[in-house]
């Protein structure tokens, strides 16, 4: 290869000057301006010594050559002979062409400068916030719950970091959300699978972590990506907690993540909510009642007071506050048996709208027994179960329904899908039949008879986009309630949807439960964000293992129809080995936000539970 010539050279130091920016542009053209300036000075001296005369030398025609440099319209005014004229003209051509490159280079520069401010590409400067990490629909549940948590509080910060634009993120939150009250939001543009990029949310002085799954292809792929940008980045972080989409990817997450990060299932989590939703109407409206911060919240307490005392004596040891289980060193245990005995290391795990709202009874609360009743639940017996619609969770959903039922229930799937009945193997308590079926045809919907069913669950399909998804779940609602009026069946239904901005139009169909799966694990992702403790918790809460959440006929614990205090429903409960937490009235069931729900409710104040109320109680099956 031959030597680069001259000429080569200086095209190549040309070239890498001018890549340096805009700095090196305007340098530049000062640089050309001066040459300008000077040559055109040097000409008028030498060429037209009369007229330069009149401008004391040197000094006086270069202020007259930058001026018409700098404003080509003094050309005007000059008089004299031809070729000072014509030098005039050319300095002020020079100087059209260089004013006009210069405001075209500074407008470039500027334009630039704006975008890179309007990404958010500075390290933000704040401590104990909360940094949201990826964009999903979650963000909004996230954000609004947190706001919630920290509106007695002055100063929060929210930090979001994705692969967004910064005002698309915050007019997005601030469409969907609303005012945050006294929390700010600060959005970065920037990949949270980036090391350097993670830099920017000042996690070292950060409270907690939160990563969610981004709505693309193989959302757990980038959860993972982010948990090992956070395990690879140096110094320390505050608590992580993550959600993972597909249960099989858990075992890789826990792996990327370490120790130190609290993953939340998501299909496992929305599984177990709609099978347990199917048998317990109204199930879903409780549990969105504790993960949200609207009402009742979940906190532990040590309290030295109740060492020594039994279970089941701590359910009357608050005023404001309702215990629903214990810590100890063994771990959760939400319901134990009423004569377990507390330890001086053990927590309490109340349920009180705010930890610092948590007050002793004064006194024992006032119990009436002849309003109590003592009847025993039935035993349970098999059972008939619909499933409409298929999707990746379904298999999954079925067998947690298994380890609920009695021996000899049936299971039909009705689905078009055509993995449907796919992954059913080892089951153990039902019977499952396939059946090749559209859930929006009404005609297809009558012949399968949905009138021996007791239970129905209509399942989001995951074939559609999830707006798609959520019409086709509206429609199948739809059916069945008109088949419900015009046939007079009844029959418990829970669907699955994916947009809450959906739950007021499913309302309509008047369907037992609505899950909405993203909501539900943005919930949890938020509690655990502030307060990563409650991962145990919630963990016991979702699984079928030791007690449940049940929604039982309030007729079962007190008289119906009869003013009583709630201090009397947990002591029918308490008889029962159960823990009364709130009740539920029919008639509000179609009342948002709490649809009915009541949880803690004042102990002294009486209500009158009807027939057709419930009583919330921690219970084994």
């Amino acid at each position: 290869m031959s030597r680069p010539s001259v000429k080569e050279r200086l095209r190549y130091w040309f070239d890498n000057t001018m890549a340096k920016g805009t700095a090196a542009l305007i340098g530049w053209l000062a640089l050309v301006s001066f040459t300008l300036i000077l040559v055109i000075s040097g000409l008028t001296l030498w060429l037209t010594p009369d007229e330069a005369s009149g401008h004391e030398g040197w000094p006086g025609v270069l202020w007259m050559t930058l001026m018409r440099t700098l404003s080509p319209g003094k050309i005007a005014s000059d008089t004299g002979s031809a070729p000072f004229l014509a030098l005039m003209l050319a300095a002020s051509l020079g100087g059209i062409f260089i004013v006009s490159t210069l405001v075209g280079v500074l407008s470039t520069g500027l334009r630039g400068k704006i975008e890179e401010l309007r990404k958010g590409r500075s390290r933000i400067i704040e401590s104990g916030h909360t940094v949201i990490l990826g964009w999903s629909e979650q963000v909004f549940t996230i954000v609004g719950e947190l706001t919630k948590a920290h509106a007695s509080e002055g100063g929060s910060v929210i930090a979001v970091l994705a692969g967004k634009d910064k005002p698309a993120m915050e007019d997005a939150i601030r469409a969907r959300v609303g005012g945050t009250g006294g929390t700010r939001l600060v959005c970065r543009t920037g990949r949270p699978t980036e090391p350097a990029d993670l830099d920017l949310m000042s996690l070292d002085t950060a409270r907690s972590i939160v990563v969610i799954s981004p709505q693309e292809d193989d959302p757990d792929a980038h959860v993972i990506k982010t948990l090992l940008a956070l395990a690879k980045r140096a110094g320390a972080h505050p608590p992580v907690v993550a959600a993972i989409a597909s249960s099989r990817n858990m075992a890789a997450a826990r792996l990327a993540g370490g120790p130190g990060v609290h993953l939340v299932d998501g299909d496992d989590v929305a599984a177990r909510l709609i099978v347990q939703s199917s048998r317990q109407s109204g199930l879903s409206a409780v549990c969105m009642d504790l993960l949200d911060f609207d009402g009742g919240e979940i906190y532990l307490r040590r309290d030295p007071a109740l060492a020594g005392a039994s279970y089941g004596r701590a359910l009357d040891a608050y005023a404001t506050a309702t215990v629903i289980g214990l810590r100890t060193s063994a771990g959760v245990a939400l319901n134990p048996p009423m004569e377990t005995v507390i330890g001086t290391s053990d927590e309490v795990v109340v349920i009180a709208q705010d930890d610092s709202l948590i007050r002793r009874a004064a006194h024992a609360p006032a119990v009436d027994d002849d309003r109590v009743v003592t009847a025993r639940h039935p035993a349970p017996r098999p059972e008939r179960t619909l499933l409409l619609g298929w999707n990746g969770r379904a298999a999954q959903i079925i067998r947690h329904l298994d380890g609920y039922v009695a021996p000899g229930s049936a299971l039909d799937v009705a689905s078009d899908h055509p993995d449907a009945g796919n992954g059913l193997a080892g089951l153990r308590n039902l019977t499952v039949n396939v059946k090749e079926c559209d859930a929006t045809d009404r005609f297809a919907l009558e012949s399968l008879g949905v009138g021996v069913y007791q239970h129905v669950i209509v399942l989001s399909d995951d074939r559609y986009g999830t707006h798609h998804a959520d019409t086709r779940t509206l429609m199948t609602l739809l059916q069945l309630r008109d088949m419900q009026a015009t046939l007079g069946e009844r029959y418990s239904i829970v669907s699955e949807m994916h947009d809450e901005n959906n739950r007021a139009l499913a309302e309509v169909t008047e369907a037992d439960d609505i899950v909405i799966s993203d909501t539900v694990i943005g919930l949890l992702l938020a509690q655990l964000a502030e307060n990563p403790h409650l991962a145990e918790v919630f963990g016991y809460l979702f699984d079928s293992k030791g007690s449940e959440i049940y929604p039982r006929p309030a007729a079962d614990y007190v008289q119906a129809g009869a003013p009583v205090t709630f201090s009397t429903v947990i002591e029918s409960a308490r008889r029962r080995g159960e823990t009364a937490i709130g009740y539920r009235l029919a008639a509000e069931i179609g009342r948002p936000p709490h649809f009915g729900v009541v949880v803690n409710p004042d102990r002294s104040r009486t209500v009158t539970l009807g027939p057709a109320d419930s009583v919330i109680v921690l219970a084994e099956r």
